[in-house]
């Protein structure tokens, strides 16, 4: 069954940095349209980032600055490289593929100290 496998979660201190991942190589997609999302407790899931096959990018407002989302189309991966991360940043984090509407099962990203 075609999916997408997210990894790079963890527990970080306030000003710190993960990058996520986000691998479609086991997908049939084009993977041109990819975005990140996460939902924390409580909260709708909301856009982090896109990026599409031409490598333009959208960020939500919460996090331009900070996190930079990149591909690496010959093996069909997505990054989101997060910096000066903070506590409101804490959440599970999905992908998606928005050709063929693919989810990951998301990765937990948790900011404390």
């Amino acid at each position: 069954q075609a999916h997408l496998v997210e990894s790079g979660g963890g527990l970080v201190q306030p000003a710190g940095s993960l990058r996520l991942s986000c691998d479609a190589s086991r997908t049939t997609s084009s993977f041109y349209a990819v975005g990140w999302f996460r939902q924390a407790p409580g909260k709708h899931r909301e856009v982090v980032a896109t990026i599409n096959g031409s490598g333009e990018t959208t960020y939500g407002d919460s996090v331009r600055g900070r996190f930079t989302i990149s591909r690496d189309s010959f093996r069909k991966v997505v990054y989101l490289q997060m910096n000066n991360l903070q506590p409101d940043d804490t959440a599970v984090y999905y992908c998606r593929d928005y050709t063929r509407n693919l989810w990951g099962q998301g990765t937990q990203v948790t900011v404390s100290s």
